[in-house]
């Protein structure tokens, strides 16, 4: 009995002890404002990351970590492995703005789509009309100043080809319908009016979609079949898989800029107005 006693008690304490704790969370902008950490390249990692030796931590901004200290542990680490990320430190290009994706349309989004779409012109020998690609693709943004390989492999990190299709136009149409009555996607081509989830003006080349035209249309393979909830594949009269990934595409369109001195930048023109009213 006393046996009994003792382990209800202790039963009891326990759950008395676990409702004693109790937790805060501090919210902190990582922007370096601890360390003075700023992203490196190729020759800049003491300046950019600070260094480490076998007892501290001496951080850009001069603050000194002791080892044992978790900012000493990734600090470590994270300077590790520099030298084996050396290539992706490679300066590729520069943008003379800060360029981010954002919907309805923006620069960035504007200048991959358009570019997407000469690229798979060129490789097809096709005539493409429209391009229409994911907001969910591009990942990251690009900052004012030099462009590193690792920006747009961080940008572009998914293994998509992008690719050819030919649609009648009353099955375009039914992709744009998709689009409105969801959310905006990235378009080249077109000049596309949404209010209240439902088609205002939708303009191909500058005039509205012949149902029985034949319309060539630049993509890429995970939007073909329910990738983001649209199906641009569905019945195509024509396919063509192009076998070069977004990131291959983007790069090369980004040497050839950084060939003839050119920086990376676009521009905004109204192709997608998308107002969903008061909801």
């Amino acid at each position: 009995m006393v046996k009994a006693k003792i382990v209800a008690l202790a039963a009891v304490a326990l759950l008395a002890c676990s409702c004693e704790y109790t937790y805060t969370w501090e919210k902190a902008r990582m922007d370096g404002h601890r360390t003075g950490v700023t992203a490196p390249n190729a020759d800049t990692v003491p300046q950019a990351l600070g260094t480490v030796n076998d007892s501290t931590y001496n951080a850009p901004n001069g603050t000194v970590w002791q080892k044992g200290s978790a900012t000493y542990a990734v600090a470590n680490d994270l300077i590790a492995v520099q030298p084996l990320m050396k290539d992706l430190k490679t300066v590729v290009g520069y943008t003379t703005r800060d360029m981010a994706a954002r919907a309805p349309e923006s620069e960035l989004s504007n200048w991959w789509v358009d570019n997407m779409m000469a690229d798979v012109a060129r490789l097809t020998g096709k005539k493409v009309d429209v391009g229409v690609l994911n907001f969910g693709g591009i990942r990251t943004s690009l900052s004012q100043g030099e462009i590193l390989l690792e920006d747009f492999v961080s940008m572009f990190p998914f293994k998509n080809d992008i690719v050819y299709v030919a649609l009648k136009g009353s099955d375009l149409q039914a992709v744009f319908n998709t689009i409105a009555a969801s959310r905006p996607f990235v378009l080249g081509g077109v000049k596309m009016v949404v209010k209240q989830h439902q088609i205002d003006t939708l303009l191909v080349g500058g005039k509205p979609i012949d149902p029985n035209k034949v319309y060539g249309v630049a993509t890429v393979d995970f939007l073909l079949d329910g990738g983001d909830g649209l199906t641009v594949g569905k019945n195509a009269r024509e396919y063509v898989d192009t076998d070069v990934r977004v990131i291959d595409a983007v790069l090369e369109d980004v040497y050839k800029l950084q060939a003839a001195g050119k920086p990376v930048e676009y521009f905004t023109d109204g192709r997608l107005v998308y107002d969903r009213g008061e909801e």
